[in-house]
């Protein structure tokens, strides 16, 4: 198993991966800074199930095959795109949800679970960084391998939810502070789509 050494420096170094800008938690941001809180809480634990995903997916080699397939990878980066475009599209028509005016409905608990967990697992470079990091901290005179991946992406998925629900709660201050602006929750949205559309062409044109 994972010794504490190894486990610390494994969790430190995850949590300065999850600070870093990305789309995972730009999403995280951006759907806190619309919803609320509790939005950018279900995005975050969604995103963190996907996290589930990428971890067995190391642990059964099936990473391994969408590194070496380039068919699978572009095939999975489309997919990823063709939702962020989707999303880039809702967020445009949406309308703002001040008093006296026709508020937007909010976002289910469930809806708003299953958006992170789709984002997660159609970014395929999630995968394959998986693939090239957990590796590093496992060793075979530590026991199971596949046992100590698990346990990486345990850690890795707690320094996710700590770093992105602290995002959620900013973010999300900051969203509530924009509910009685009707051009302020316009301005957002327009900056939503423009963050998705951005993400969106950004996994199109990634590489393995």
């Amino acid at each position: 198993m994972l010794s504490p050494e190894i486990a610390l420096s494994f969790f430190g170094i995850a949590v300065l991966l999850a600070l870093a800008p990305g789309p995972d938690n730009l999403f995280v941001l951006m759907q806190s800074a619309l919803w609320g809180l509790r939005a950018g809480l279900f995005v975050t634990l969604g995103l963190c199930t996907g996290l589930i995903g990428h971890t067995l997916a190391v642990t059964v080699g099936l990473a391994a095959l969408v590194a070496a397939s380039a068919t699978a990878f572009t095939v999975l980066k489309l997919v990823g795109a063709a939702y962020l475009v989707y999303l880039a599209w809702g967020a445009f028509r949406a309308k703002p949800s001040v008093a006296g005016m026709e508020a937007e409905p909010r976002q289910g608990n469930g809806r708003l679970y299953r958006r992170g967990i789709v984002m997660n697992l159609t970014n395929p470079k999630v995968s394959l960084f998986f693939l090239a990091f957990l590796p590093q901290f496992t060793s075979p005179t530590r026991g199971s391998i596949p046992l100590q991946t698990l346990a990486l992406g345990g850690l890795f998925m707690l320094a996710t939810l700590l770093v992105f629900g602290a995002i959620a709660y900013f973010s999300g201050m900051v969203g509530k502070w924009l509910q009685g602006s009707a051009a302020a929750q316009r301005a957002l949205n327009v900056g939503a789509g423009m963050v998705f559309i951005g993400l969106a062409v950004r996994l199109v044109f990634s590489q393995r």
